[in-house]
């Protein structure tokens, strides 16, 4: 699908969005980071459906350029939308830095990405210093150095790339020796620049959430942005309805068994609902 005909066909949603069976909450990130915002989605809406999207093939989204990380966030949301998805969740920090603003203009459903969340979060529990680690891309954006000031300018923000965090997510090494060594060599310089607070600013890094808090100690809070995410797209859905049942599904563009290995893991249940699909 070319850009344009990507921009058209976003514009006109399919004639299914009118279909009466419940429409889900669309989730969708580069890889298994999403899953920690699918977790708590699905903690606080149970009775929602929700479908899940992780672009395995072309994680890292991270490492890419701004305008191909737009260019993925819209091949996404066009596939959610196919799936007549009610709300979209931009469950990738990068992608909400780059095209959040893409997005809300394009689509005519609601879209929720997670860096706004996560920064309101680390301001009500700092007391003047935060730390965010990120990919290089949501680090090179600022977008949480902006979202931070804007709620209080007074706060002093040190953002801090952390990129093999991701692939010690997706490679399931989250608790191991080699995870700790990556996290002290990435977390050093935050600590002794004096951070009370960690903003986990991608969702893959909550996977490693257990081997952070050994490294930075009990005296710095952790915000994982996907808690608050979840308490954001509650509220914006307001009244619904729900199923007694929900039906969970997940999507992945490659690297099936892998995903289904470590989703099942994380989530504590086994993945009956997966399915390899093509974007773009």
């Amino acid at each position: 699908m070319t850009r344009d005909a990507t921009k058209s066909s976003i514009l006109n949603p399919p004639s299914s969005i009118h279909s009466d069976r419940p429409r889900p909450i669309g989730v969708f990130d580069s890889g298994v980071g999403g899953l920690t915002v699918f977790r708590e989605i699905a903690r606080a809406l149970p009775h929602e459906p929700l479908v899940y999207l992780g672009d395995c093939a072309r994680v890292p989204y991270g490492t890419k350029s701004p305008a191909t990380v737009v260019r993925y966030s819209l091949e996404a949301a066009q596939h959610l939308l196919d799936r007549n998805i009610k709300m979209l969740v931009v469950a990738c920090n990068t992608a909400t830095a780059a095209a959040l603003t893409v997005l809300r203009e394009r689509l005519s459903i609601p879209v929720i990405g997670v860096v706004e969340p996560g920064a309101r979060a680390a301001v009500e529990k700092t007391s003047g210093v935060v730390g965010v680690i990120a990919t290089e891309g949501t680090v090179r954006s600022r977008a949480y150095t902006e979202a931070i000031r804007t709620l209080d300018p007074d706060v002093e923000v040190i953002e801090s790339a952390a990129p093999l965090f991701v692939p010690l997510a997706e490679e399931g090494w989250a608790n191991t020796h080699v995870a700790r060594e990556v996290a002290e060599i990435y977390l050093e310089p935050l600590i002794d620049a004096g951070i009370d607070t960690l903003v986990l600013g991608c969702t893959h890094y909550p996977i490693l959430r257990g081997t952070i808090e050994q490294v930075v100690g009990s005296a710095v809070h952790i915000v994982d942005s996907a808690e608050t995410t979840a308490d954001t797209v509650r509220l914006a859905l307001g009244t619904s309805n729900g199923v007694v049942d929900p039906r969970r599904q997940f999507l992945v563009t490659d690297a099936e068994e892998r995903f289904r290995r470590i989703a099942g893991e994380f989530l504590a249940q086994e993945i009956e609902h997966l399915e390899l699909v093509s974007l773009g």
